[in-house]
């Protein structure tokens, strides 16, 4: 070691495991008591003093300030489940800490790091090919009741996601919208399900009452005040053209020499916006018969004389309309985007049963409501503060993210535990003794790791661990089921029954990125923190 850098830090061997292994247990610690329906809240305090309420793994160690790089690792692998899955961040951790602490008991008794990785890593394929064994899986699309029509089940698939952040009567009306948005934009089997064409709109109001809104809501309102506010039956034009004056795209100038030219010039520009006023106010007149209303959403300007025609036609116009709303318009209401005013057909025009205009303070939003055959929809938020606007816009996200997976698995496996504990008891039962030699302590490890999430459950819910997890196994083992654990009372349910689901892909992932990465960190016998002057020329021998 005397050719390394005079300035490098270097923990070595027993030093270099304990390092780890203390920096995934205080990552345990930290996250442990979030996990679950009954787990508690983090409050999270800015450098400006900006407070968040929160108990998503995935905005902690996102918004935490991590120093420990092994922490740091930890973090990053957490929140990459997440990315790919869209939920687990806290099981992750919990997995990954208490696989180290599992692995450092038998290591510190002499065990080879090596021996014990390799039955670390036999036991997640025998643990994964037996996560597929246990899944519920449904008939495809055309053989029976698929999963998209069994609105029951994704409700419990939204609820048990969205009850682990926020109380259960929020989570119970917002299951019921999450389901009614995925369904609405859900093109088959075969076509990826987009959840960008959910829109989510937060709204502050002294109420709770989120919905489902079967259209788009806009986050601004016409701007002449003679213009309708509810319309039925509308014809909806989306409109790529300007209705306004526009400057040259090159540099160029317009000379007068009198009053009279200047009145020319401005008439002739009055006229060419008169025209193509006149030319939709006359295509309203041939589409539009009685009880039918028109609306225009528009991308580009239009100018207050324009406005003022429209709104003596009874014509409903929104200007400056945002692009991404433009493109989930169409989706919603039908038609396709109009870039020019010539030969226009009916072909073109969307529909939609009402379109309304609601001001909240100075805020104005326009509803375009009961589309037919919408494939794009939105998710109205509303809520008393910020705080509770971002904790429910979080715990959406996950809710969405967690239907999206179940439809696309066409699968489930069984919550509230009973994945860990069957497993852990197949593991034992099962595998180990297939298994010869010290690797049955890499597999013992993994057994006891897993026990981590039942405990934990307990645990928040003021119950006795042991007790509880006992319970728990001598129910599974009678019944040849898989058996949860039931958070209010500590009993021990069937998960199935009581509508708690999980993701295979999200407990799949969890499983193998926690056991990559402690197998990768138990491995590691050097940490260096290598003190290299990045950019800097070492000094020149004189």
């Amino acid at each position: 070691m005397l050719d390394a850098n005079p300035n490098a830090e270097i923990v070595s061997k027993t030093q270099a495991r304990a390092v780890n292994v203390a920096a995934g247990v205080g990552l345990l610690n930290v996250l442990k008591s979030n996990l679950g329906p009954r787990g508690t809240l983090k409050l999270l305090v800015g450098g400006a003093g900006q407070l968040k309420l929160t108990k998503d793994g995935l905005v902690l160690l996102k918004e935490m300030q991590i120093q420990h790089p092994t922490a740091i690792l930890i973090a990053r692998t957490a929140t990459a489940q997440d990315d790919i899955t869209g939920d687990g961040t806290t099981s992750t951790v919990l997995l990954c800490g208490e696989l180290l602490r599992q692995a450092d008991r038998h290591i510190s008794e002499g065990v080879h790091p090596r021996i014990l990785v390799e039955g670390l890593e036999k036991a997640r394929e025998e643990a994964l090919k037996y996560l597929n064994e246990i899944k519920t899986t449904f008939p495809a699309d055309g053989e029976g009741e698929s999963m998209i029509d069994n609105r029951d089940l994704l409700t419990s698939i939204a609820l048990t996601s969205l009850a682990t952040k926020l109380d259960y009567d929020s989570s119970l009306s917002l299951s019921e919208s999450l389901v009614s948005a995925v369904q609405c934009i859900y093109a088959g089997a075969d076509s990826p399900i987009d959840l960008s064409r959910i829109e989510v709109m937060p709204m502050s109001r002294s109420t709770n009452d989120s919905r489902f809104i079967n259209g788009i809501v806009l986050d601004h309102g016409a701007r002449h005040p003679d213009m309708p506010d509810v319309l039925h039956n509308c014809k909806i034009m989306t409109l790529n053209c300007t209705l306004e004056y526009e400057k040259t795209e090159t540099q160029s100038g317009f000379y007068y020499s009198s009053a009279e030219e200047r009145e020319k010039l401005v008439e002739s520009e009055r006229k060419w916006l008169d025209e193509r006023c006149k030319q939709i106010i006359d295509f309203k007149r041939s589409v539009c018969k009685d009880g039918e209303s028109f609306v225009i959403i528009n991308q580009k300007g239009v100018d207050p004389l324009s406005l003022d025609i429209f709104a003596k036609e009874g014509i409903l116009c929104l200007r400056r309309a945002k692009r991404r709303n433009m493109e989930r318009l169409t989706l919603a209401c039908g038609g396709s985007p109009i870039h020019s005013l010539q030969d226009i057909e009916e072909s073109q025009l969307g529909y939609a049963g009402k379109v309304s205009q609601v001001t909240l303070g100075e805020d104005k939003f326009t509803f375009v409501e009961d589309c037919k055959s919408a494939k794009s929809c939105t998710m109205l938020l509303q809520g008393p503060n910020e705080h509770s606007l971002n904790q429910a816009k979080d715990a959406i996200k996950d809710g969405l993210r967690a239907l999206k997976n179940a439809l696309e698995d066409n699968a489930v496996v069984s919550g509230a535990g009973a994945f860990e504990v069957a497993t852990a008891m197949h593991l034992q039962m099962n595998v180990l003794p297939t298994v010869k030699g010290k690797q049955k302590l890499g597999i013992q490890a993994f057994c006891d790791a897993l026990l981590i999430i039942p405990k934990t459950l307990a645990d928040n819910s003021g119950l006795d661990v042991q007790d509880t997890l006992l319970k728990l196994q001598d129910e599974h083992v009678a019944s040849k089921m898989l058996v949860g654990l039931d958070v209010k009372t500590g009993e021990a349910i069937l998960p199935s029954d009581e509508g708690i689901w999980d993701n295979v892909r999200v407990k799949r992932q969890s499983l193998y990125l926690s056991t990559v990465l402690a197998s990768q960190l138990l491995l590691v016998d050097e940490v260096m923190r290598a003190g290299k002057q990045m950019g800097v020329k070492p000094p020149m021998d004189e």
